[in-house]
């Protein structure tokens, strides 16, 4: 018999429960149709073309029905909460409940970050399967960085070892589930609560083009690149 912990599987986890009240649209955002089709449905695609994952979960809100009316390659789990959080928290138990163990990766992945390509995500596999502690894609910050206070400059602060972080993040799902149980709702991104545990995630250079569709401008610009691409 394997020993799970020296064969660990790779999991994809995409938490689909916002309301995406910042984007102001109509529908929750990840589910307005950009270059022909709803938003996430581009960001599963991405994780449906990389093998190596060996399930894709998404977990969306208790009353959402989005999904039954689509052919998506992936499992549902109507288990999201109140926040990011939250929704992490409950996709990884149920992770649990669909036969994966604690030694299992999970790469955490925004719905709205539907510009991810499978070479990003392999790129992240490859970068974190043999580390210690897992990681996160990000890019390096290249503007000049602010501190704000009154809406007038309080400082310039020193940007090169600044990185904005991406995701997918990768970790081990038992290592995860205790680092988000001791962080909490308010953590807004899975290597934070990994820090809050005393560890280091590894960054792993991104891509600008992987940016989370939040604001209503964000739309016409991840149009754009997404027919670009076809």
């Amino acid at each position: 018999m394997t020993d799970p912990a020296q064969n660990p599987r790779f999991f994809a986890l995409i938490p689909c429960a916002g309301t995406g009240s910042r984007a102001n649209t109509a529908l929750p955002k990840q589910y307005q149709p950009l270059a022909g089709f709803p938003m996430v449905l581009h960001t599963l695609a991405a994780f449906a073309a990389v093998p190596r994952i060996a399930d894709l979960l998404v977990v969306v809100a208790p009353e959402d029905h989005f999904f039954e009316q689509q052919s998506a390659p992936c499992l549902i789990a109507n288990c999201g909460g109140a926040t990011r959080a939250a929704s992490v928290f409950n996709g990884l138990l149920e992770l649990f409940e669909q036969g994966a163990t604690p030694a299992d990766w999970v790469l955490v992945h925004d719905a709205a970050r539907c510009l991810v390509t499978p070479a990003q995500i392999n790129a992240l596999i490859d970068a974190c399967e043999h580390d210690e502690v897992g990681g996160l894609l990000a890019h390096k910050l290249a503007d000049t960085l602010k501190c704000e206070s009154g809406g007038r400059v309080a400082a310039t602060l020193e940007r090169s070892d600044k990185w904005l972080a991406q995701t997918p993040q990768m970790f081990r799902i038992g290592a995860l589930i205790e680092a988000l149980r001791q962080a909490g709702d308010q953590v807004t991104d899975e290597a934070g609560a990994m820090e809050a545990m005393g560890h280091r995630p590894k960054l792993v250079p991104g891509d600008a083009q992987n940016f989370k569709v939040t604001y209503l401008q964000d739309f016409a610009l991840a149009e754009i690149i997404l027919r670009s691409r076809t």
